[in-house]
């Protein structure tokens, strides 16, 4: 069988894992002939691939980002569609593709297994939000570089005597902001499913001032106080319409500076925390799941994802995976609130 491998969306630390947990099995396993798609679905519509020989995956699991590029391409646009794609896998001889992204992936590959063809996915997120897998890879990584990168600041806060705020990914789920938090010991964790007064955050920041210490605030970009409708925004939409977030900190710095009297900076983390190397969980993660992945070509599941549940890897359907975002329940934030102030 030859397999085209595809990795769409935003880039995340453990994606050259997948591919080589899924090409070596396959290849060692079953005999299977692997190729890419280059630059995500755009690879896809146009046909453009590459072989991936056994050789190409050495060494490659530690490795940050994606050998095969990546993009935000909408697979049903320009010049794209099933009948399209089906001519390229026909002409190529490429039996079956694993898709390995987020949301926006694994709902496009959804709708081109409904049309026919054969695909299974790989959930991967740094936000950690899809509903059907307990952990995504990537998330380990994330929160391990926004919990140093805090470590960082909380340090150069307290030789100034500064209320430090730093902003990390999380445009609809705070998961990032709450392990980050917790590990770096915030004493205020502002997250999208929580809304906040800006007076309750200014308590938290005047408590830990008052008991010596230099206050420590980390939120997610997709947190909106409680005077806001939405998310803040001032980048414009991207390629899916959505509005691009960040920023938040920057509107609370100078509001909790005036509040409270105590000098305020506010740093954003942004992609930083999905470059890098992949963490060693996530890179035990991700090959698991390419090796998964190529069980369900095996098998024939299609429209199917590999998820972890406990620490087993199943077999489940987009439709699942699509149903909703896993968002951060009240009892784990209630958890992390108690260390406030």
């Amino acid at each position: 069988m030859k397999i085209g491998i595809l990795t769409s969306g935003g880039d995340c630390p453990g994606l050259n894992a997948v591919i080589r947990g899924a090409v070596l099995k396959g290849i060692a396993i079953h005999g299977h002939e692997f190729v890419g798609f280059l630059d995500g679905w755009r690879g896809v519509v146009e046909g453009d691939i590459i072989n991936i020989p056994r050789t190409m995956v050495r060494g490659i699991a530690k490795q940050g980002g994606t050998i095969l590029g990546t993009s935000r391409t909408n697979p049903f646009e320009n010049g794209g569609g099933p009948e399209v794609i089906k001519a390229h896998m026909d002409r190529l001889g490429i039996d079956a593709i694993i898709a390995i992204g987020g949301e926006g992936t694994l709902a496009a590959a959804k709708r081109l297994t409904d049309a026919g063809l054969k695909i299974v996915g790989v959930p991967k997120t740094v936000d950690n939000d899809l509903d059907a897998t307990d952990y995504t890879f990537g998330f380990d990584t994330a929160v391990q570089i926004a919990t140093e990168a805090i470590d960082r600041l909380r340090t150069t806060g307290e030789s100034h005597h500064r209320c430090m705020i730093a902003e990390v990914m999380g445009r609809h789920v705070g998961w990032i902001a709450l392990h980050a938090g917790m590990a770096a010991g915030a004493h205020a964790i502002l997250i999208p499913e929580q809304k906040v007064s800006i007076e309750q955050i200014t308590e938290w920041v005047q408590e830990a001032h008052d008991r010596g210490r230099a206050p420590l605030v980390v939120v997610a970009e997709g947190f909106v106080p409680e005077h806001m409708e939405t998310p803040h925004s001032e980048r414009g939409l991207d390629t899916f319409g959505r509005p691009r977030l960040g920023g938040i900190a920057d509107q609370l710095a100078p509001e909790l500076e005036a509040r409270t009297g105590i000098e305020t900076r506010a740093t954003i983390l942004g992609h930083i925390q999905r470059g890098g190397v992949p963490s060693a969980f996530d890179r035990v993660l991700a090959t698991r799941l390419g090796m998964a992945a190529i069980d369900s070509v095996v098998e024939g599941y299609w429209g199917t994802m590999v998820a972890l549940k406990g620490t087993d890897i199943e077999h489940v359907g987009f439709e699942k995976a699509l149903g909703q975002l896993k968002t951060v329940p009240q009892n784990r934030y209630d958890e992390a609130a108690v260390l406030f102030g």
